[in-house]
């Protein structure tokens, strides 16, 4: 099996925050959608306190508005953040400002639509995704459950937030370690 799909490594990971957006939240189930924020924002506390680039998608922002406020708290200053308007994050900003890393965390919306198409794209481009995927959602179960299928079916990874991190980490014991376990309760 490919080495970059057997574990993560944070010399080669990074997070890629998708299309978290106002207006594209207000259909999602509240429920889930806390549920996806928390996740979120754990990935991104972690990935803050190992040192893992982050990059934050919208897709048409003058329509769709601005990534929600729980997530731009948590983003570190001058987080590169870009606008889009194919469903894909594989445009040519995107994978620079990932620089020279293979191994994408994504969480975002929707699962089924931006994700899996960046998913998809990222593998073609010799990219490894790994979808958490409580820290993913589409407006219905099923839309979301056959993103994630069809990225598995493609080579993407799915995973958890939590499972990501602690894969990331490797070991207890150390700053980082504390860090991302406050962030994953």
């Amino acid at each position: 099996m490919d080495e970059l799909r057997m574990r993560l490594d944070r010399t080669t990971a990074a997070l890629l925050v998708v299309d978290i957006q106002e207006r594209m939240c207000v259909p999602m189930d509240p429920e889930k959608l806390a549920r996806m924020t928390n996740r979120c924002c754990a990935l991104i506390e972690g990935a803050k306190a190992m040192g893992l680039p982050i990059v934050v998608t919208e897709q048409y922002s003058k329509g769709l508005g601005p990534t929600i406020e729980p997530l731009r708290a948590a983003l570190p200053d001058g987080t590169p953040t870009f606008e889009k308007n194919q469903f894909s994050c594989a445009v040519p900003e995107v994978v620079e400002a990932l620089g020279d890393r293979k191994q994408i965390l994504l969480c975002g919306m929707e699962t089924h639509v931006c994700v899996f198409q960046t998913a998809r794209d990222f593998l073609a481009r010799g990219l490894v995704p790994y979808l958490c995927a409580d820290a993913l959602l589409s407006r219905n179960a099923e839309d979301k459950q056959w993103g994630l299928e069809r990225a598995r079916d493609l080579g993407a990874v799915v995973t958890t937030a939590e499972g990501a991190l602690f894969d990331l980490l490797g070991r207890a014991g150390t700053p980082e370690f504390k860090a991302v376990s406050v962030a994953v309760r």
